[in-house]
């Protein structure tokens, strides 16, 4: 398995899209009701082939994610060979918080000097999507271009 087993949650969601892959694969409705049975690591083989197909669609599209607490912010650009990085730090000794993005906000207006900025890049030592994959179980999370492009101004 390349990345993880979709969710319970996530396949219900996807289960239009799980009875396309199998049909695909050649295993229809009553075929996949005796698998699940009698043949459980077959029908499991399945579901991480599916959802490995899923999640490498998922994270080709994926072009920008952050991770944040009271102290950091770091946001990521996932370009095709490179990954690029604005981390923004809280001094030691600050009351500064850079969980939301309003707090961001109000700390770049009103405590710069309150922060560390800095902005760096690197190529992937890794497959992009792997990578991608890695940061979200590390506890990144989706962003957007505009973020991105608002934090680029300020480096």
């Amino acid at each position: 398995m390349k990345y993880r087993m979709l969710t319970g949650e996530e396949l219900e969601v996807l289960a239009e899209d799980l009875k396309h892959f199998l049909i695909v694969n050649g295993v229809h409705d009553e075929e996949w009701r005796e698998m699940n049975l009698s043949d459980v690591p077959k029908a499991t083989s399945l579901v991480e082939l599916f959802s490995d197909t899923v999640l490498q669609k998922v994270y080709e599209k994926i072009r920008y994610i952050e991770h944040r607490t009271e102290t950091s912010c770091m946001v990521f650009s996932l370009n095709k060979d490179k990954i690029e990085l604005i981390s923004l730090n809280a001094k030691h000794n600050s009351d500064v918080d850079l969980s939301t993005p309003e707090s961001i906000h109000s700390a770049l207006i009103n405590d710069s000097d309150s922060l560390t900025i800095f902005k760096s890049e690197k190529n992937y030592s890794k497959e992009r999507e792997l990578e991608i994959h890695e940061m979200l179980e590390q506890g990144c999370v989706n962003s957007t271009k505009e973020f991105w492009d608002a934090l680029h101004k300020t480096v």
